[in-house]
């Protein structure tokens, strides 16, 4: 494939590993539906190669990944943005059902779409001064390529309220506390100590049991994201959406967000039907 939102090579000390990594840094490696489409090819022809053992996910550069391409989103209608949605749902998909180790390195930020591709991933090693967190109640989308769905069986639902409702971001270390990430290391030693983990694992532990293992743990995930078309066909919808289209190009204008009345969910009373007077 002519590769143009990320790059592939075998891991320069260990050609057993196969990086895959955003290469958009100028665009702080935003996801768009070209993105999808590399991530797809990338780890599916990892999986399948017999000379591949794992897969390392980061970025070239830091950010690891700030999310979806906000003037993107903005820009499909509502069936363009559930097609959006079923791409992504796939390529994280492909993430999670390899029987292959996938370790992501995170540097810099892994918000948004850029978390819930980390999280993904087996297991997530980041510099120290990482910042991770779904954010998305800000300009007006819902966090639901995962995050609704699968921050609660990651770090308890109290914690995922407060991540989710507030868009609140966490340094590295509270996120390895609260069980989002796995290992925190010096910025800049993610992808070295991404591989060094790969490494042990495909040189001590059991292809055979570690692929077993994950397999079962995906129950998680699929109960998790049992209401998935739900999630598609509604967060397109917000897209396709006066509120989201204002708040999207405030952000990207760096404006100032026009606060917008909270409406609720029960019926309001209405005027007497004449006819009963």
């Amino acid at each position: 494939m002519d590769y143009r939102t990320v790059t592939v090579d075998r891991h320069p000390d260990d050609d057993r590993i196969v990086r895959i990594r955003l290469d958009r840094p100028d665009r702080n490696n935003v996801i768009t539906a070209r993105t999808l489409d590399e991530l797809t090819v990338a780890i599916t022809d990892a999986d399948r190669d017999g000379e591949v053992g794992g897969i390392l996910l980061g970025s070239t550069e830091p950010p690891f990944c700030s999310g979806a391409s906000l003037e993107e989103l903005n820009d499909l209608s509502w069936e363009e943005g559930a097609r959006w949605m079923t791409a992504y749902f796939e390529t994280l998909d492909l993430l999670r059902d390899t029987g292959k180790p996938v370790v992501a390195a995170a540097e810099g930020t892994c918000v948004a779409g850029g978390n819930e591709l980390a999280s993904a991933c087996d297991l997530i090693v980041a510099g120290e001064s990482t910042r991770f967190g779904q954010p998305e109640v800000g300009v007006g989308s819902t966090a639901a390529g995962g995050g609704v769905q699968l921050l609660p069986l990651m770090v308890g639902e109290k914690r995922a309220r407060d991540l989710l409702l507030t868009g609140r971001l966490l340094e590295a270390e509270e996120a390895k506390a609260i069980g989002l990430i796995n290992r925190v290391v010096d910025d800049g030693g993610a992808e070295n100590a991404a591989a060094d983990l790969l490494g042990t694992i495909l040189d001590e532990k059991s292809p055979q049991a570690y692929r077993t293992i994950k397999a079962i743990m995906k129950q998680w995930t699929n109960f998790g994201l049992v209401g998935q078309e739900m999630a598609r066909d509604l967060t397109a919808r917000v897209w396709d959406s006066p509120e989201f289209s204002e708040r999207a190009e405030a952000f990207l204008a760096r404006e100032k967000q026009q606060a917008r009345r909270f409406e609720g969910t029960r019926p309001r009373e209405t005027d007497a039907d004449p006819a009963d007077e």
